[in-house]
């Protein structure tokens, strides 16, 4: 789910902290792609038109066909993507994750009924609300992106952290997914509709971290109270605040704290132990990898296992897999100009664990001294 009603309200507010951008725009760029979503978008787009696609044997293919030829595009683009897998998610999510299980055997039934009354619209929206990313779908596309030669990570919890925490070190450019909760995890920019723009004629949405706490007045202490009571998938929020009301609580008291102490009761229902304090935890201080410790690697594609794994053993044609490889081969190697700004260091966020580390080996950095002029050097005047 991510942040209920954040993208509008960030629409609504601040329009100038979004970018829409075309695809070529992310030549040169690292990108952590959130790799459940990205798998969730794969299976409902083919779900819509019915079926997944299957093997002989029966099994899904959808997601590692999305994988594969979207990936593709990526890189031929000039993008650099490294995937992220969700780990176990937070004893918090247990009640969000209930509920969903909850709405999918409801949509079941619901689907039952659909399909036994012949109504195809229906069979359609409850089939869409049945997709779920599995264990096995993952590490289906693990076994791919291996093949391929593209960097993945497995999350120690949730994956738009473990992004953030890549983004904020300097270790990318930016997050790429449709939960909206990276920013509340402080991502400096996240990327909507990335791995579908060109497919859908969508140009990529590009949200910038500061511009949005500037244009919201906010500082991300309060960014992140605000994102609780919007909703998200930690705890619930105050039954009857929607999202003007969210804004205009914040911008009065300022935290949650002071919020809770002032809230007419009568008028708006605080959930029963409202755990928002562990919710707030979660968003500052997230459970993720040191990014100082991963080392991304973009490989070579080993075509011939990819044969072996997409056409063997799930089907795929041959000559198209094969395509797809050198297409891989031919993007890694080409020798085309980088970006400028890959010509110059890139430093982490200042508030990054990797610029501290790097301060307390080296001390702060100094400013730089006036320089005198004088008489350039080299060849004399004519």
């Amino acid at each position: 789910m991510g942040i209920l009603g954040l993208a509008k309200l960030i629409a609504d507010v601040v329009p100038g902290s979004i970018k829409e951008r075309e695809l070529k725009h992310y030549f040169g760029r690292k990108i952590a792609i959130d790799a459940s979503m990205c798998l969730y978008q794969f299976l409902i787009a083919v779900r819509s038109e019915g079926a997944q696609l299957t093997s002989a044997d029966g099994e899904t293919t959808s997601h590692l066909m999305g994988i594969f030829y979207r990936t593709i595009r990526l890189v031929e683009q000039g993008i650099k993507p490294v995937y992220v897998f969700d780990g176990k998610p937070p004893n918090l999510k247990g009640d969000e994750l209930a509920k969903r299980a909850e709405k999918r055997d409801e949509a079941q039934k619901l689907l039952q009924a659909a399909e036994e009354a012949g109504n195809i619209e229906d069979v359609h929206k409850f089939n869409r609300r049945l997709v779920k990313v599995t264990k096995e779908h993952a590490d289906e596309a693990k076994q791919l992106l291996k093949l391929m030669g593209i960097p993945y990570i497995d999350a120690p919890c949730e994956a738009e952290a473990q992004c953030a925490a890549l983004v904020k070190a300097g270790k990318v450019f930016a997050t790429a997914t449709e939960d909206m909760d990276a920013l509340t995890f402080g991502c400096n920019v996240l990327l909507r509709r990335l791995t579908f723009s060109e497919a859908r004629k969508m140009p990529v949405q590009e949200f910038h971290h500061d511009k949005v706490l500037e244009g919201l007045e906010l500082n991300q202490s309060e960014f992140i109270d605000l994102c609780i009571l919007l909703g998200c998938d930690y705890t619930n929020s105050i039954k009857g605040v929607g999202p003007k009301k969210a804004m205009e609580f914040i911008k009065t008291y300022r935290s949650l704290e002071k919020i809770v102490e002032n809230i007419d009761n009568k008028k708006f229902t605080i959930p029963e132990d409202w755990n928002y304090k562990q919710a707030r935890s979660l968003f500052v201080e997230p459970e993720v990898t040191d990014p100082d410790t991963i080392d991304l690697k973009w490989l070579e594609p080993d075509e011939e296992g990819l044969v072996k794994f997409l056409c063997s053993d799930k089907q795929f044609n041959e000559e198209r897999v094969r395509s797809g490889a050198k297409k891989l081969h031919k993007a890694r190697n080409t020798s085309t100009q980088g970006r400028l700004d890959t010509f110059f260091k890139v430093l982490p966020n200042a508030n990054s664990p990797s610029k501290r580390k790097l301060e307390e080996k080296n001390g702060p950095a100094k400013k730089n001294k006036k320089v005198t002029r004088g008489k350039p050097r080299g060849r004399p005047p004519k």
